[in-house]
């Protein structure tokens, strides 16, 4: 194998695999990406046999071939080269020469015919959607997935497509059992006469991390499909391909509390302001705040026997009884990072009743938040 390539574009390559292959290298081959040599470019391919990425750029092969290196550190070799184009050549046992002006680099590598083969895609019912839509739904659901929670199922993404009177609505949901969030909205077109109404499927957090990193590129519309056990995702001559969740999401919607509690409606930016200061000084494992509503204000107060305690008033429209709750705070201030309003609303019923946040004038966005006895 020989080919010349641009350095910047083999760079974007590895920044983009980065996430996906292996780091804990129970396989020494899942730590490699696989480059593939042909006439029109070189396929790069990464996967954890969970997830798969790859991705044709342009190069100039003058000897098709194939080989697989460490990502890691053919990401750390481009890194600290200059612009300018990059040879990259095989010889015998696996060892490939990377050669970029005066230097030089001797790189070990494992045969490619060991490398796991990705699926065969076809294009066939995928949904092409908005990107930028896509984007502001994963990034307002993302950070309630679970991390390595112990019910398997909420490390993943709920991921819901509609088609009803010739129009597809793409809702997404994630929780961890302490938050919730549900965001949805319309994706304009809709799929054949043989698309299913709907469409579930659970994706994996490490997945929706991946194509949210796509899409923050910008370039070009996606598409997503699924197959039975198989999401399936393609942008700008990118394909994104991973597993889905076996198992059974609960029963959000039995979480999400009536609109008929007591509401609190705050500017976003005041509360996040205050929430940050409070939480200096709240219990470190807990980082829980004491949040009272009261005519016309809110309060937070925080303390910590070790270092203090810290109070701050803000103005809010509330015009019920007195109602004092705890929240842990990093989960509250999680939520305000996705809202992109100026105003936010909070409604309870009860001190220890859910804590239903909405982002008023969006109603395709609700998040719930348990509060925490203080």
């Amino acid at each position: 194998m020989k080919l010349r390539i641009a350095r910047e574009e083999l760079l974007t390559a590895l920044q983009r695999v980065q996430g996906v292959v292996e780091k804990r290298n129970t396989m020494p081959i899942l730590s490699n990406i696989l480059l593939e040599a042909k006439p029109d470019g070189v396929d790069i391919l990464a996967t954890d046999l969970e997830i798969g990425m790859r991705g044709l750029y342009k190069a100039t092969v003058q000897e098709p071939g194939s080989i697989t290196l460490s990502a890691r550190k053919l990401y750390e070799i481009l890194k600290e080269l200059r612009d300018g184009e990059i040879e990259l050549s095989t010889s015998e046992n696996n060892w490939a020469t990377i050669q970029a002006g005066k230097s030089q680099f001797k790189v070990v590598g494992l045969s490619s015919s060991e490398y796991p083969a990705l699926p065969a895609i076809e294009r066939e019912g995928l949904t092409p959607l908005a990107g930028s839509g896509l984007l502001a739904l994963i990034r307002k659901t993302l950070f309630a997935v679970g991390d390595n929670d112990a019910r398997y199922i909420l490390n993943g993404l709920l991921v819901t497509l509609t088609t009803a009177e010739k129009k597809t609505t793409l809702r997404l949901v994630g929780t961890d059992g302490h938050r919730l969030a549900v965001a949805e909205q319309e994706v304009g077109a809709t799929g054949g006469k043989d698309t299913p109404k709907e469409i579930k499927a659970i994706i994996p957090k490490k997945a929706a991390h991946e194509m949210q990193r796509l899409l923050e590129e910008g370039d070009g519309e996606p598409l997503i499909g699924f197959t039975k056990n198989l999401m399936i995702f393609r942008k700008s001559g990118l394909l994104l391909t991973s597993r889905l969740m076996e198992g059974n999401y609960p029963n959000y919607q039995q979480v999400i509390p009536k609109e008929q509690g007591k509401r609190v409606t705050a500017d976003k930016a005041e509360l996040e302001g205050a929430l940050r200061r409070v939480a200096v000084l709240s219990r470190d494992k807990t980082n829980a705040v004491k949040v009272t509503f009261t005519s016309g204000h809110m309060t937070l107060f925080s303390s910590n026997p070790d270092f203090g305690e810290a109070t701050e008033e803000l103005p809010a429209r509330y015009g019920g009884e007195t109602l004092t709750t705890g929240f842990n705070a990093r989960y509250l201030l999680e939520v305000l990072g996705v809202v992109d309003g100026e105003a936010v609303s909070l409604q309870m019923d009860t001190p220890l009743s859910p804590c239903l946040i909405r982002e008023p004038g969006n109603a395709g966005f609700t998040c719930v938040v348990m509060p925490i006895k203080i």
